[in-house]
C-alpha cells in the first residue's frame, strides 16, 4: 500500500522545503491531544497542559476534529510564511467552501476532498452523510460540524482565535525555540536536491519517501492506497520538530501536495521502511525462530548449538537463520573457523517491547 505523487517534468525549482509555524502549532496541538503517539513527548506534553489556562485547553479539545487523527489541508500551509499571522492571514482568504471541505476532511475519512461534485454547504444530501459520520465520532464532533455547517465565517473566526491564543500563550516560545533548526533541517534538505538530486533528498527526509524507477512519482510508504498530483502546482516539504513519527501528506484533489516530516534528530534512529517492518514481524511469526530468536538473545550461538539446543539439523537451523538474517534480526560474527550468531535486540525493540521482553524472560 503506497500514496503516490504525480512529479513528472516537475523541476527543482518547483520544489518547496520551508518550516511552518501554523504546521508546526498544529503537530503541538496534535501531541497535546493524542500524546500516545507521541512517547518522546511526554515531559512536554505534561507540563504544557498543566501550565494552560483551563478555558484554553478546552477549547484546544473543543477543536481537535481538526488535529486529532487527521489534519485539516489547510493547516499545513503550501506556501510557509515567516509568521503565524500570515499564515493565518492566507487561511482567511480561503472560500468558505474550500474552508469547510477540509476541516471536515477528518470527519468523512476523505469523502469531502475526493467529492467533485456537491459540498456539504450547497448540497443537502453531503449535508446528511457528514452529519451522519460526525455522529459517529461522538457527540462534541457532531456539535463541532453542526456549527461549521451552520455558520462557517464564526467557526473559522473561533479558530482563528483560538491558535492566535495558543501562541501568546505558549507556542510563541516554543517557536522561538524551535524554527532555526528547522530551517536549517529545510536548507539541509534543498541543498541535497540540487546538488544530488530528488532520491538523495527525499532519502535524508525520510526512509518513507523514494522516487519510482521512471523517476515520475514520489512514492510513500504509508498504510494506504492513493495518489494525487504535482504537476502544474509544485510540492512542498516541511520539517517539524513535534510531528515525529508522524509523517503528515496533504494528497486531496485541489490542493498542492505537502509533506511534513519529522527534522532530523542526532541519535534518534529512523523508522523502518514498512516492507521491512513486515518482513521482521513474518520472520519473527514462525515458532521455529522464535525458539531459535530466544536462544540468541541471550548470546552468540553458532548452527550446531542451536541444532542440538532445539533438537534441529544444521540445514533446518540454517535456513531460519538466513529468514532472520534477510530480515536484518541478527549479527554474524566469524572466530576461526566458526561462525557465531547474535540477535540484534535493538532491532527487535523496535518492533515491541512486549516482544523482546517474552524473549528475555
Amino acid at each position: 500500500m503506497t500514496l503516490t505523487i504525480d512529479v513528472t517534468g516537475l523541476p527543482p525549482e518547483r520544489y518547496v522545503f520551508a518550516p511552518s509555524p501554523l504546521g508546526e502549532l498544529t503537530a503541538v496541538l496534535h501531541a497535546l491531544v493524542e500524546p500516545a503517539h507521541h512517547p518522546t513527548l511526554h515531559g512536554f506534553v505534561t507540563a504544557t497542559l498543566s501550565a494552560l489556562k483551563p478555558e484554553l485547553a478546552e477549547r484546544i479539545f473543543e477543536g481537535d476534529q481538526l488535529w486529532r487523527s487527521a489534519r485539516a489541508e489547510f493547516l499545513l500551509p503550501a506556501r510557509p510564511r515567516a509568521t503565524l499571522a500570515q499564515e493565518l492571514d492566507d487561511l482567511d482568504a480561503l472560500s468558505d467552501e474550500t474552508w469547510v471541505a477540509g476541516a471536515l476532511i477528518t470527519t468523512s475519512c476523505g469523502a469531502v476532498s475526493q467529492a467533485r461534485s456537491g459540498t456539504p454547504l450547497h448540497d443537502p444530501a453531503a449535508r446528511q452523510r457528514i452529519r451522519e459520520l460526525a455522529q459517529a465520532r461522538g457527540p462534541r464532533q457532531a456539535e463541532f460540524t453542526e456549527r461549521l455547517l451552520a455558520d462557517p465565517p464564526a467557526v473559522r473566526a473561533w479558530v482563528r482565535r483560538l491558535l492566535e491564543d495558543c501562541r501568546d500563550d505558549f507556542f510563541g516560545e516554543v517557536w522561538a525555540r524551535v524554527q532555526h533548526g528547522l530551517a536549517a533541517d529545510a536548507r539541509h534538505k534543498a541543498d541535497l536536491l540540487a546538488r544530488h538530486g530528488l532520491a538523495a533528498a527525499l532519502g535524508a527526509i525520510s526512509p518513507a519517501l523514494s522516487v519510482s524507477e521512471d523517476g515520475r512519482r514520489i512514492v510513500v510508504d504509508k498504510l494506504t492506497d492513493a495518489r494525487t498530483s504535482a504537476v502544474g502546482e509544485g510540492m512542498t516539504f516541511s520539517p517539524s520538530a513535534f510531528g515525529r513519527p508522524h509523517l503528515v501528506v496533504v494528497h486531496a484533489p485541489g490542493w498542492r501536495p505537502v509533506v511534513q516530516y519529522p527534522a532530523t534528530e542526532p541519535g534518534v534512529p529512523e523508522a523502518a521502511p514498512l516492507e521491512l517492518v513486515q518482513r521482521r514481524l513474518e520472520a519473527l511469526a514462525h515458532p521455529v525462530r522464535q525458539r531459535l530468536a530466544r536462544t540468541l538473545s541471550r548470546g552468540m550461538h553458532t548452527t550446531t548449538e542451536l541444532a542440538q539446543a532445539w533438537q534441529l539439523t544444521d540445514p533446518e537451523v540454517s535456513r531460519h537463520l538466513a529468514v532472520l538474517r534477510k530480515a536484518g534480526l541478527v549479527e554474524v560474527s566469524r572466530r576461526g573457523r566458526y561462525v557465531h550468531y547474535r540477535l540484534r535486540l535493538a532491532a527487535c525493540a523496535r518492533l515491541g517491547a512486549d516482544f523482546v521482553e517474552a524473549l528475555l524472560r
